[in-house]
């Protein structure tokens, strides 16, 4: 073989190599390159995320459709519980443009990429609104217990679900206003999915979308759980002197607690899911995908979405009940949504 025609394979072998390490190997000069890894830990990567999609989806759904489907569950509380699962479902299929970003590369164009992009705004921060007013529900019915049916409503919380999302998506459309504008115009590459959010706009997304509303959710649960210790060791203290009517204030009491702690359980392992995420996401723009503990955190925020359900189970009889019914399809019988599923 001569000279000529070794440097000429040895230039189509290169060619070849750096085209199968880009997104769109027609666009030498201006695709974006994959991020190279063994096949084999891309399928368990693909395996572990789709899985957890999918259970994420349908667990979601299971909760979406008991408490829709049953009047018995039409209380204020499960209207909350209502919300997350929504949101939850909708983190579930999101999570499937997630794991078309594992190689590096966006297919779908630069307009899905911004909607994909608000979409998982608006989301996260109605999830988290969300948990604002189910910690102001357990804080006036363990605070303000007699004054919780007129307070509490299933009306007012209704309407308060829809401020929270239409707020949620309004003031993510104003601070993602540049991107919406002009789709890709940060992009460095073609294949590239960004958004670039200014130090204001920043600044202003992490306060009214992470630090105010933790805030106020370790703030209220603190005072509900010392108004629930002292509550707790009075009725031991008087239990025995309690007469009967009494006795049915002492156990709608514990009801009430009892649904604090459930609910409690909840919040902490949202917090423990999501705040991982803020923090690395807030440090710097490339941190998320840069930093080694990325897909840690980034795994760690969608599992949250699929662990709520899985504590519903865990602590609610009437969610276990529920999956009965549905998955033998007797919420399909005539007046089934008169069920006692309590």
């Amino acid at each position: 073989m001569t000279s000529s025609a070794a440097s000429c394979l040895l230039f189509l072998r290169m060619k070849a190599l750096e085209e199968a390490e880009l997104c769109f190997p027609q666009l030498l000069n201006s695709s974006c390159r994959k991020a190279m890894r063994p096949h084999s830990v891309s399928m368990l990567i693909y395996i572990v995320l789709s899985s957890i999609s999918l259970l994420t989806v349908t667990l979601n759904l299971l909760v979406i459709i008991s408490i829709s489907h049953f009047k018995q569950l039409h209380t204020p509380t499960n209207l909350l519980l209502l919300s997350l699962a929504v949101s939850d479902f909708f983190v579930g299929f999101l999570m499937l443009f997630q794991i078309m970003l594992i190689d590096g590369c966006w297919l779908l164009g630069d307009l899905m990429c911004i909607l994909y992009n608000v979409l998982d705004f608006i989301i996260t921060s109605a999830s988290i609104g969300t948990m604002v007013l189910i910690s102001v529900d357990r804080y006036v019915a363990i605070c303000e217990p007699l004054h919780y049916p007129n307070k509490v409503t299933p009306k007012r919380v209704l309407v308060c679900v829809c401020l929270c999302w239409i707020g949620s998506a309004f003031l993510h459309s104003l601070l993602l206003n540049n991107n919406l504008v002009q789709p890709g115009r940060y992009k460095s590459c073609i294949g590239e999915c960004v958004i670039v959010i200014n130090y204001i706009a920043g600044l202003a997304d992490i306060v009214l979308s992470f630090i105010g509303p933790v805030t106020v959710i370790i703030v209220l649960y603190m005072r509900v759980f010392v108004v629930a210790v002292s509550q707790a060791r009075a009725m031991r203290s008087h239990v025995a002197a309690f007469s009967l009517k009494s006795s049915v204030t002492v156990t709608a009491k514990r009801s009430e607690m009892k649904a604090a702690r459930n609910l409690g359980v909840v919040i902490v392992v949202f917090l423990l899911c999501i705040c991982p995420y803020f923090s690395v996401a807030h440090t710097g723009q490339d941190t998320l995908r840069n930093a080694s503990s990325a897909a840690f955190v980034i795994c760690l925020f969608y599992l949250n979405s699929c662990l709520n359900p899985v504590i519903y189970a865990f602590f609610y009889p009437w969610f276990r009940k529920a999956i009965k019914l549905i998955v033998t399809l007797k919420i399909l019988q005539t007046g089934s949504c008169q069920t006692n599923i309590m």
